[in-house]
């Protein structure tokens, strides 16, 4: 259900296309919660029909139209709903964790790759944020320029503390999973001398 209201949060920046919107989310929204356009073009006509959203056409190419969208006031309302609800968290599916438990079964130079390739996974992650961040100091990320561009001088600070905020977390999720891969290594070779 989070999908919606990934969606809501950047269309109450501007309105979107479905095309834009795949864009956006891949490149913002995208980073704490994944969405394929085939979730992301069946929930907009999901919000649509249910009122939270309202679509027009607009000319696209020569003779083209494509479907932009609007949140609406029940939208908002909603999306402000759920900004205040407190989170329900979803059990958790951790596959690497999993394969870690019966690493006993791998070869130990199998078991080495799959904390090499968490270590590289997790690596890039942390390099993405980072820039990410670096972005938000400097003022070049350009959603979070045009985020700033509809909100009113008194709430743009908090704005940008919120989004580094995020990032500061996926930063440690990151910095996190690589020391606990790295030990893997460790352990592996100390269990396998």
């Amino acid at each position: 259900m989070s999908l919606r209201y990934a969606l809501l949060a950047l269309l109450n920046v501007e309105p979107m296309t479905g095309y834009d919107l795949f864009k956006e989310f891949e490149t913002s929204v995208g980073h704490v919660w994944h969405a394929p356009d085939s979730q992301i073009y069946p929930e907009l006509r999901r919000m649509e029909a249910e009122g939270l959203l309202e679509g027009e056409e607009i000319p696209w190419g020569p003779r083209g139209k494509k479907r932009q969208y609007h949140v609406t006031a029940a939208g908002l309302l909603a999306f402000q709903n759920w900004m205040n609800t407190t989170l329900e968290y979803a059990r958790i599916r951790e596959p690497a964790h999993l394969k870690a438990a019966y690493l006993e079964w791998a070869e130990p130079e199998a078991a080495r790759e799959q904390m090499r390739a968490h270590i590289k996974h997790h690596s890039g992650l942390l390099e993405q944020w980072h820039e990410k961040v670096r972005e938000i100091d400097e003022g070049t990320s350009p959603m979070l320029t045009r985020r700033l561009a509809h909100t009113p001088e008194v709430d743009r600070e908090k704005t940008v503390a919120y989004k580094r905020f995020t990032y500061e977390g996926l930063i440690a999720q990151a910095e996190a999973e690589v020391a606990w891969a790295n030990r893997g290594l460790k352990l592996i070779d100390k269990l396998n001398q």
